[in-house]
């Protein structure tokens, strides 16, 4: 009983913290006036980010659990070959903000675009774009977000000890709470919190695996007794073949520009200062993180082998090298990690239903229809209704987690991707191309997601996306040209 309370004193007051920021936040949306300027200042924090900020919300928001638990399970298993493969995400904020972020930055503040949905109506001007962006955005996040409330109640009961339950309560009653009273300012604020934490965590464990290992050269020896195949970029038992390479390069390599969660960062920061120095900063800080951990996967196996379940490594390795104090420190880093995953998806989510579906269809931009104080209620309501929904959800938990989270990763990229690319760098892409790739794209990911078909060994983010770019041309190339619409040149410097 003593060594659980010691690990809840450092959660306790770290989720404390967060609320008071959520408070601050609040408070910030109360100052703003009008219809368009709470739902600026909710939605995307008046578009302030600062370069350390952006960076650390931009990649707080892209690792989850999968970053801190199963990605490290996995090096647990199979070696040094899937930290070489987790490296791949490395340049997530480089390439996120250095091939959309400019320009996607200069055209929201020309059409005072809040969210991407915002972004494909003034590039498109097509309802069906909207709302078949909208559905799977809902549809997707809160597939994900079910995940990560499961992932996080389950880390929390495995190193507390305590219930199941008791974590989904105190996780997700948090970061419902922090993310519907704060809105987008409260979420990065949390977010740039929840990074610093990130890498307090893996630097912690690192050591502790190191140092009861007895140095680097004498776990690498260890290993070496175990499996010759844990050193190699293979993998043990090769289990890391060059199709699935090629996959992991599409799904968390490029693939992560067709991610709405990360790409809506792209609206919301300063200037161009601010996201150079955030290109510089996300950089280290997903690559020190996904070392670090990844390395903790690998090299706990020879301090604490026999772990039989991967997803179980990285909790069972905390609980035996560090003390309960300690190890509630740690427990903040990956919870950090899933909760800044949440929240996004969670204010995006309300963004859908209240900025992109009801103020445009039913208000018709009309803000006396929707007055600030119905905007500010409807907004806090809707992001409170849909944490709840998805807390529920998590309450009777799917035994096919793992497949849930992949995918809602890759049916967002199958949707958003060829979108928002081809949008913002071809003049010729229109509505009819975007229709016919949003549409075939996501059935595709079904189809081989279910079929269990795979193209030349890869997964099925590598056909989809094929199939979803050769609909978007041939759609736009087949159908009217837009391209002489003269308010289009205005805005996307055609």
């Amino acid at each position: 009983m003593t060594n659980r309370i010691e690990m809840m004193i450092p959660l306790l007051l770290y989720f404390f913290f967060i609320m008071g920021i959520a408070l601050w936040g609040n408070k910030k949306t109360k100052d703003k006036t009008g219809t368009s300027g709470f739902m600026e200042e909710y939605f995307l924090g008046s578009r302030s980010m600062g370069g350390f900020v952006l960076a650390m919300a931009i990649i707080t928001t892209y690792t989850s659990a999968s970053s801190f638990i199963g990605g490290p399970g996995v090096a647990y298993k199979v070696g040094l070959g899937w930290i070489l493969l987790s490296m791949i995400q490395v340049p997530t904020a480089f390439l996120t903000l250095g091939v959309l972020g400019k320009r996607f930055a200069v055209i929201a503040r020309r059409t005072n675009a809040v969210t991407i949905t915002d972004f494909l109506r003034a590039r498109y001007k097509s309802d069906a774009v909207v709302i078949l962006a909208s559905l799977a955005l809902l549809i997707f996040f809160m597939a994900s977000m079910l995940a990560q409330f499961i992932g996080g109640a389950r880390l929390f009961e495995s190193i507390t000890g305590y219930s199941y339950q008791m974590g989904l309560l105190i996780f997700g009653l948090t970061v419902i709470m922090y993310t519907t009273i704060g809105g987008f300012r409260a979420v990065v604020l949390t977010d740039t919190i929840q990074g610093i934490m990130m890498l307090l965590a893996s630097t912690a464990i690192l050591v502790a695996v190191i140092t009861a290992g007895g140095g680097v050269a004498n776990i690498m020896s260890s290993l070496q007794a175990i499996d010759p195949g844990l050193l190699t970029p293979q993998g043990a038992g090769g289990s890391i073949p060059k199709p699935f390479i090629l996959s992991f390069w599409v799904l968390v390599g490029f693939g992560i520009l067709g991610l709405p969660q990360t790409t809506q960062k792209c609206l919301g920061f300063k200037d161009t200062k601010s996201m150079q120095s955030a290109m510089i900063i996300g950089t280290f800080t997903v690559g020190f993180t996904m070392l670090t951990m990844h390395l903790v996967g690998a090299l706990g196996r020879a301090v604490v082998p026999g772990i039989e379940i991967g997803d179980l490594a990285i909790p069972t390795i905390t609980l035996k090298l560090m003390s309960p104090f300690w190890a509630g420190i740690f427990i903040a880093g990956p919870l950090a990690a899933i909760m800044s995953t949440v929240d996004s998806m969670l204010i995006m989510c309300s963004a859908a239903i209240v900025k992109d579906l009801y103020f445009h269809y039913v208000a018709r931009n009309d803000e006396t229809k929707l007055p600030p104080r119905k905007v500010r209620l409807m907004s806090l309501s809707v992001t409170g209704i849909v944490g709840v929904l998805v807390f529920f959800a998590a309450m009777e938990p799917p035994s096919l987690l793992v497949w849930i989270n992949l995918f809602a990763f890759g049916g967002l990229e199958s949707v958003f991707f060829c979108p928002t690319l081809f949008g913002l760098y071809w003049r010729r892409a229109n509505a009819m191309g975007a229709i016919l790739s949003m549409t075939a794209g996501c059935a595709a990911f079904f189809f081989f997601n279910i079929s269990k078909i795979s193209v030349a060994g890869t997964t099925a983010i590598v056909p989809t996306l094929v199939i979803a770019a050769a609909v978007f041309i041939a759609g736009s190339l087949l159908s009217k040209d837009n391209t002489n619409d003269a308010e289009l040149h205005k805005i996307f410097d055609f």
